[in-house]
Order: structure tokens, then C-alpha cells, then sequence
């Protein structure tokens, strides 16, 4: 198949962005070569979870019904207070009826293996850590910090929120440090108050703790709680921690904790930035986090990489001889799509984190007004509807009336 002057596609980042860009851009005739800069493919550790639009983008690339053998789908997701009060209910179940496709949660590792396997001619290269890149009129040369080079029509940074080829385009200005750390676990166990389709966030005073099923037996959890970044934990004192901050709260909290190893709980300063308006030049542009990286407040960022991949697609299927034309069409479309993303799950995020007593009640009373009536319908037209444009089956229209 020929598309001009674009042929040979350069993606930097094989995460969950740069592995789903190869696969849309080899769906639609171009060579992607993924330069992957650790020496082991892997992308495990933590949980997703996909909204709607996300899976019909998944189904756009062939890959939701397998996704779908082992991702649990959600029918409620329950938002309450750290003693288990309710502060809304979600019935994201109805997504299904309206657009197809479910809302679910899965493994990382699952997603990404998924991914990895669908590629063909096997494009990844291990150990491709970019230094740098140049371009001209014809294309791009990344140069790689064992000296070698590789040379492509297109580049692609999809290398993460400390993204090199970002720097490249617009500087190294560091992410912006939210104010809070997250501890993510996963716990093997089968609960009782644990079903399949299972989501509750819970919200305490700077602190919050969320959970969902990945799999049977098998749930992702976050501890998230204010504080400095660039801290570390002791070995053996994860465990302790953590009970003693959720310590009083509702069950399955302290279970979960105590169900899993400290191997398997990783710390993270959480950090984004704010929308940029450029995010490439000439041949080369951004991708998923290393464009718009958004906190996990709303989880979308795995869902908007996926959206990035298939919209960069198939502008460049469409380029003919004009590949900058295409890149700055597909930034334009993105920017639109994600900058308000980024700042609601700012807003979110600032929410979550509150401490003070009275702003905690506050958050409480508007939660419970607001979050069902108001907050639900937005993020499904927000979010949730966009997706329709690769469904066969969804009905474009907008969200349902407003649940009490």
C-alpha cells in the first residue's frame, strides 16, 4: 500500500501508547518500527481501568474480545467515604446497551501482552534508548545512546511524561508534582465483598484508597495520600504504613493490604502537566503521556494513548505527500480532545487530596448533590460518547438523563 512519502514510521515507547500507534499504523499499510529503550518488553505492576471509549477502540483495532476473556466489565462504580457512607453510584453497566461495548478493568500486563502479540514482522527493538533526533525535508534520524542511528519518514514520541523526544521538540521542563504519591498493589484473593465488576473509591482526609477487580482473584488497589515527592519506603515497612493510614476503614481495605506481598506495591510521586498548545514539528509529534499526560482521576490516560494511536493513523493514511500537514491535523483534533481531560483530572485530583475538616465535609455534600445528577452524565459525553465514531453498533447520541 502506498501512502506518499510516509512509509517507515518511527514510534519511541513500547507502553500501552507506542505498541497500540504500531498496531493502527501497520492496520493501515505503513512499516512501524518501535524503539524500546529497556532491555526486557514488559509493562506490569499496576491496573486499568478502561472506559467505553476506550474498549470501542480496542474493538476498532480487533482486540476487545480478547481483551474481554479475562477483563472483568463494570456494572456500578460505588464512590463512598473512608467509613463506607456512600457518595454516589455510577451505572456504568448501561454503557453496553448504549454503545456496545462495556466499561472494564484490566491487568496492564494483560492489555499490553495483547497488544505485543498483535503486532506482525515482530517491530520492536530492545535496548533503543533515544538520545536525540534530527530532521529534513524527506524524514527523521533518531540517534540512539549506544551511538547507532535509525532513520524513518515519520517520529513518534510516545516515550512517557519524561518523554526524550519531547525534550527534543520543546524542551526539558520537568512534570508538573500534583502534591500527592500513589502506592499501587495487587492483591490475590477471592472477597466476599469483592464481586466481578467490582470499583469503589473511597475518600478520607488527604488520603484515598481505590480498588477493581482485574481478573478472577486477582484486584488492583491504590493507596493515595499527601506528601513530598522524591520519598522512598524501608523495605519490610510498606505493609505497616499503609494499615496504619487506612486504619478504621471500611472493609475490604485492611484485607486487601495485608493480602498482598510488598514485592508487588509500587510508589509513585503522581504527576501530569499542563495542556501544551504544540506538541510537534515538521515530522515528528507526541503521543500519550509524552503529549497529555492525565492523572488517574478520570482514568483515561490509557484510553486517550489508544485514541492518539488510531486518530494519528488514520490521518497519515490520508497525507498523500503532505506528512506535516497530516501531524499538525492529528495534534490539532488531539489537543482539543485531551486538554480538557488533563484539567479536569487536575481538579479531581485537588478534590481528593483535601485534609482540612471543613473542606472534607464540603467535598462530602457536593459529592453527594452533584455526583450522580451531574458528574456522571458529563463524563459519559465527555468521555464515554466520543468513542462512537469507531463503533459499528453505539447510537451517537449524547449521555442519558441524569440518575438521583
Amino acid at each position: 500500500m502506498s501512502h506518499g512519502t510516509i512509509r517507515r514510521v518511527l514510534v519511541a515507547g513500547g507502553g500501552i501508547g507506542g505498541l497500540a500507534a504500531a498496531l493502527a499504523l501497520q492496520r493501515k499499510g505503513f512499516q512501524a518500527i518501535v524503539l524500546e529503550r529497556s532491555e526486557q518488553l514488559r509493562d506490569g505492576g499496576a491496573g486499568l481501568h478502561i472506559w467505553t471509549n476506550g474498549v470501542l477502540a480496542l474493538d476498532h483495532l480487533g482486540l476487545a474480545d480478547e481483551v474481554l476473556k479475562t477483563a472483568p466489565a463494570q456494572s456500578v462504580c460505588h464512590f463512598s467515604t473512608w467509613r463506607g457512607d456512600s457518595l454516589g453510584a455510577w451505572p456504568v453497566g448501561e454503557f453496553t446497551d448504549r454503545y456496545g461495548r462495556p466499561t472494564i478493568a484490566v491487568e496492564r500486563s494483560v492489555l499490553h501482552g495483547i497488544l505485543l502479540n498483535a503486532l506482525q514482522d515482530d517491530p520492536v527493538r530492545l535496548g533503543a534508548h533515544v538520545a536525540a533526533f534530527t530532521q529534513d525535508r524527506t524524514g527523521v534520524t533518531v540517534r540512539l545512546t549506544d551511538g547507532g542511528t535509525v532513520r524513518g519518514d515519520i517520529l513518534i514520541g510516545a516515550d512517557g511524561v519524561h518523554s526524550r523526544v519531547r525534550s527534543g521538540l520543546l524542551g526539558s521542563q520537568a512534570p508538573r508534582y500534583t502534591g500527592y504519591i500513589a502506592w499501587r498493589g495487587q492483591a490475590h484473593i477471592e472477597h466476599p465483598l469483592i464481586p466481578p465488576g467490582s470499583f469503589n473509591a473511597l475518600f478520607g482526609r488527604g488520603t484515598r484508597f481505590t480498588y477493581y477487580d482485574v481478573a478472577p482473584g486477582t484486584v488492583h488497589w491504590m493507596s493515595v495520600a499527601n506528601g513530598p515527592a522524591g520519598g522512598r519506603d524501608e523495605p519490610g515497612t510498606v505493609t505497616a504504613e499503609l494499615t496504619a493510614r487506612h486504619r478504621g476503614w471500611t472493609a475490604p481495605v485492611r484485607d486487601l493490604i495485608t493480602a498482598t506481598s510488598e514485592a508487588e506495591i509500587i510508589r509513585s510521586d503522581v504527576q501530569d502537566r499542563r495542556p501544551d498548545r504544540r506538541w510537534g514539528s515538521g515530522r515528528v509529534t507526541l503521543l500519550g503521556d509524552a503529549a497529555h499526560p492525565i492523572t488517574f482521576n478520570i482514568g483515561q490516560g490509557a484510553c486517550q494513548a489508544m485514541e492518539d494511536a488510531l486518530v494519528l493513523a488514520e490521518r497519515l493514511e490520508t497525507a498523500g505527500g503532505r506528512p506535516e500537514a497530516a501531524l499538525r491535523a492529528y495534534e490539532k483534533e488531539r489537543r482539543a480532545r485531551t486538554a480538557p481531560m488533563q484539567r479536569v483530572a487536575w481538579w479531581i485530583g485537588r478534590m481528593g487530596a483535601v485534609e482540612n475538616p471543613v473542606a472534607v465535609r464540603a467535598r462530602e455534600a457536593f459529592m453527594r448533590a452533584f455526583w450522580n445528577t451531574r458528574a456522571f452524565p458529563a463524563a459519559e459525553k465527555s468521555q464515554v460518547a466520543y468513542g462512537t465514531r469507531w463503533s459499528t453498533t453505539a447510537e451517537p447520541a449524547g449521555p442519558t438523563t441524569a440518575h438521583s
